[in-house]
């Protein structure tokens, strides 16, 4: 036991030398004032759903936990403020969808299927570590303006959608991610929770359907974000 645990010092050592002569990237480009680059991504909506007294009195109840994939588009500008700091501005676009399902005495009563299309003006800020060879893990933080262009004024009683949300909303933002620099430009993985700060659902019930509102007392949006940057 004692030479195994000798054996294991003296590789300690061996194995921190071997890794700091890997060769390194070259990586400029992340030490310019301003750089700029592109972000493809995945997404899933979900709405933070509080049930009103109406749904209990009727035994209408409304939830929302299918998770649809979306997708997003958006363009990266990255102001550097220290070794440590970036501010991030990342507008673009998104597109997903959230379900809500009514259930009476345990059973789907009918269900209400809502898409949205935003605008997002993200304003972040990018916390990151030492870099460790070619890699280095961060986290991010900060707010997000979405405006969803499909949000309706009206209702559509031909596609029978009979819930209406708002059309924009503040979002806090947290996640983390790790850079990869690659030889001609960085690569970076990160995963991102969103956090609506508006009750988004409009009060004003469609005649002779009230209780697809009715039941409900809050909507607030949820969404998480997997994101690749390329800089």
């Amino acid at each position: 036991m004692k030479i195994k645990l000798l054996f294991i010092l003296l590789l300690i050592p061996w194995l921190t030398f071997s890794q700091k002569q890997k060769v390194k990237n070259n990586s400029v480009y992340d030490m310019k004032p301003i750089h700029f680059g592109f972000t493809v991504g995945l997404n899933t909506l979900d709405f933070a759903l509080y049930p009103s007294e109406f749904a209990y009195d009727h035994d209408t109840i409304p939830n929302s936990t299918v998770l649809h994939p979306g997708f997003n588009i958006s363009v990266v500008s990255s102001l550097r403020l220290n070794k440590h700091m970036n501010l991030r501005f990342l507008p673009g676009i998104s597109f997903g969808q959230r379900t809500i399902h009514y259930y009476q005495q345990d059973s789907l009563f009918t269900k209400q299927k809502i898409e949205s299309s935003f605008l997002e003006f993200p304003l972040l800020i990018k916390y990151k570590s030492e870099r460790i060879n070619n890699f280095r893990p961060y986290l991010i933080a900060g707010f997000n303006y979405r405006l969803d262009l499909a949000a309706k004024k009206e209702y559509d009683s031909e596609k029978q959608n009979y819930v209406r949300l708002r059309r924009s909303d503040i979002y806090t933002e947290l996640g983390f991610g790790i850079d990869f620099f690659l030889l001609y430009f960085k690569f970076s993985a990160e995963l991102k929770y969103s956090i609506g700060s508006r009750n988004m659902l409009v009060d004003d019930p469609f005649p002779g359907s009230e209780f697809f509102v009715t039941s409900i007392d809050k909507l607030k949006s949820r969404m998480w974000v997997l994101s690749f940057h390329f800089e």
